[in-house]
């Protein structure tokens, strides 16, 4: 799917809110600067208008690690687990905890080994001449169901 403007971005952004439910992970594979931390904004400010929250600016959490955004009936928790080494460091964060009230945002998840089920991962990538940008959808769980063509 192609993601190169913030228009296409937003679109895939808004189906994909219709979606997840608290308890649903995210996570966001890609290099440095190919827009994870863009579609975690976008996400993110979708569910406030939902409701009626003033919009959030959401900041990279590469150096806090987590950011925690709450609605009415749940939490975002958006991670970034870059600077982490190793799984041991990942356990000490709960990521996995009271997930039935989050709807949990993770970028660089490579480190996180037993992953949860429900769970979308999306893969932002650069084409080869590095001049556009695409993402690729991989759904498991209750959310193996959807079809996520733009």
């Amino acid at each position: 799917m192609k993601i190169s403007s913030l228009k296409d971005l937003h679109k895939f952004t808004n189906k994909i809110s219709k979606i997840i439910l608290p308890g649903d992970y995210l996570f966001l594979f890609g290099e440095i600067g190919v827009g994870k931390t863009t579609f975690a904004r976008q996400l993110i400010n979708v569910f406030e208008l939902k409701n009626n929250i003033k919009k959030s600016e959401v900041p990279s959490p590469t150096f806090n690690i987590l950011f925690e955004y709450e609605l009415k009936d749940f939490i975002i928790k958006h991670y970034d687990l870059y600077r982490l080494k190793n799984e041991e460091e990942i356990k000490n964060l709960e990521l996995f905890e009271i997930e039935e009230k989050n709807i949990t945002l993770i970028e660089w998840p490579e480190l996180i080994k037993n992953k949860p089920t429900n769970r979308i991962d999306l893969f932002f990538k650069y084409t080869k001449d590095m001049k556009q940008r695409v993402l690729d959808i991989k759904l498991t769980g209750r959310l193996k169901k959807y079809d996520f063509k733009v």
